[in-house]
């Protein structure tokens, strides 16, 4: 069982740097997009912030991740296996396809997935999973009047500033704004593989209650921060180029928006997705100067996206939890 659950911490891990390589692009797009940093600058300073953050703000997702899904006095270490796979594959998929999905709603689809077909409906726990479907609700909405609020906001009260300098101390600004951001990503996001990881320990018997151990917030910490630093570059350029073309104080408003309500979300113990949270406030920022702005298009396909990421996970969890209990 020692041996099982090492290759299931380290599929977790994995899962977690695919988060961080994928979801890089959600606290750097703008800062990249606005040319504020290069982009080895921007991956730099979100990755040392990713790492920092799951230290940060406690445990309370992680915490939902470890019970609020599927019950965990039920869930074996196989199912753990086959919904990290079929969370992995999902996120791969959408990654080298550009799409900026949810990789926390994959993990959640993948748990969900692999319970459903090793424990049936019933273990699945309807007081965690009504928090998804609030931070599905909320990080887009909220996001989106968020952005436009803080925008407008920031347009009437430098309106007769020039806009050079206006751009200048902006760019400024967004440096702090894209590192708080990331500090709030990698507080909500890393915390959903270390709930995997003290879940594998207590399906594997190796300890007593879902407490948290510092080695398994390091380990998480690190993997996040790592993907995020070799991230995925074609999310990036999704993000950061084709939703909307933004200014610094669009890129400010949108950083800084997504990271007060990531905050919210980790405080609260909501396993929100990160993405849904910053491309919301972009929307919302490039609104507020006009309407056309935004490339809607973009938006409706990332949309899309979102809404098939839960199913399409748990779809593969389902079929590899099926192939692993053929074999054990």
């Amino acid at each position: 069982m020692l041996e099982l659950a090492i290759f299931a911490i380290g599929i977790a891990l994995i899962f977690d740097f695919v988060n961080g390589f994928n979801d890089s692009a959600n606290s750097v797009a703008t800062v990249i997009g606005t040319r504020v940093l290069t982009p080895l600058q921007a991956v730099s300073l979100s990755a040392a912030a990713n790492f920092v953050g799951p230290f940060v703000f406690g445990v309370a997702v992680a915490t939902t991740i470890a019970k609020g899904i599927v019950s965990p006095d039920d869930i074996t270490v196989y199912m753990i296996i086959g919904g990290l796979a079929g969370a992995i594959t999902w996120s791969t998929i959408c990654t080298i396809l550009g799409l900026p999905i949810s990789n926390s709603h994959a993990l959640i689809g993948g748990i969900m997935g692999a319970g459903i077909i090793g424990l049936g409906f019933e273990k699945l726990v309807l007081d965690g999973l009504t928090k998804v479907l609030a931070g599905i609700v909320i990080a887009p909405t909220g996001g989106l009047i968020f952005g436009l609020l803080l925008t407008t906001l920031i347009i009437t009260i430098f309106a007769r500033r020039r806009p050079a300098q206006v751009n200048k101390t902006f760019g400024k600004l967004q440096i702090i704004s894209s590192a708080w951001f990331a500090l709030t990503h990698g507080a909500n996001d890393g915390q959903k593989t270390m709930g995997i990881i003290v879940l594998i320990l207590f399906a594997a018997g190796m300890i007593p209650e879902l407490e948290m151990p510092l080695w398994v917030i390091f380990a998480a910490a690190t993997a996040i921060g790592l993907g995020t630093f070799f991230g995925g570059y074609k999310v990036i350029s999704t993000l950061g180029m084709r939703v909307t073309r933004l200014k610094p104080y669009q890129g400010f408003a949108a950083e800084t928006g997504g990271g007060v309500m990531l905050a919210i979300f980790a405080t609260l113990g909501i396993p929100a997705s990160t993405t849904h949270a910053i491309t919301g406030n972009i929307m919302g920022a490039g609104a507020a100067r006009r309407k056309f702005a935004v490339r809607w298009k973009v938006g409706r396909q990332i949309v899309f996206a979102w809404l098939i990421t839960i199913p399409g996970a748990a779809g593969f969890a389902i079929a590899f939890t099926y192939i692993i209990h053929l074999f054990v």
